[in-house]
């Protein structure tokens, strides 16, 4: 009888053997270089503030308020975490998605405020041609798991993109602005009614795609939104 033939696997950033038999994809040791912002925020959209001592309200939100009622990232789109949601979206490691909705569910969880209300957890979507060639949303998957250890509901389908879009990294701000307006629709709109939603992206940067979809929901009679990212640029 053949001898059982084993491939060791080696993790996907810092390339070292993967010994424990627990990690998959990521070794512990670059997992554990990943760490939760701490410096206070914008207390609407939730914009870092360095080297300051409290948190206040943005020039920008001051002046005209996102559609969104608050936005809170678990960390800065650096380093490990960057690494990590690049190889689930590009490369298609769909595990990390579960690991990246754990992180950013501890790194957020003792902001009570933000979570009291909500209702459910909807991802932003995708159209489905993108979906058909990544074969999953990756907003999706870190959204089922802060729905797992939440458990507040989790819809997938509260929300549709009805058009292909370049992708908004590929993009100026206003051009973002522009790339977004009307491509998201409800797709199950009693599900939206009445309720505090809870909107769960992959990356911040300008707050476009979080915006539109914000508005959407409102305009459908979702009461509160708001948005969840794991990283923000």
């Amino acid at each position: 009888m053949a001898g059982l033939v084993c491939y060791p696997s080696f993790c996907k950033t810092c390339g070292e053997l993967l010994e424990n038999r627990r990690d998959r994809i990521l070794c512990s040791a670059c997992l554990e270089k990943i760490r939760p912002h701490r410096a206070p925020v914008c207390p609407v959209c939730g914009r870092f503030f360095e080297g300051e001592a409290d948190g206040h309200l943005c020039g920008r939100c001051s002046v005209s308020p996102p559609p969104f009622a608050r936005h809170r990232s678990a960390g800065r789109y650096e380093g490990v975490l960057k690494d990590a949601l690049l190889l689930l979206k590009y490369r298609r490691f769909r595990p990390l998605g579960r690991v990246l909705g754990g992180m950013a569910y501890e790194a957020l969880k003792a902001d009570e405020e933000f979570w009291r209300g909500v209702g459910l957890v909807v991802p932003v979507p995708l159209h489905r041609k993108r979906l058909r060639e990544r074969g999953f949303n990756q907003s999706g998957e870190i959204a089922r798991e802060i729905s797992r250890r939440t458990g507040i509901p989790f819809d997938p389908r509260a929300l549709k993109k009805t058009k292909p879009t370049p992708p908004q990294t590929s993009l100026e701000q206003k051009e973002r602005m522009k790339n977004v307006r009307d491509v998201y629709a409800p797709e199950r709109r009693h599900v939206l009614s009445g309720r505090v939603i809870l909107l769960v992206d992959d990356v911040f940067t300008t707050g476009s795609t979080a915006g539109e979809c914000a508005r959407v929901m409102r305009r459908e009679g979702a009461s509160e939104v708001r948005v969840l990212t794991v990283a923000q640029a």
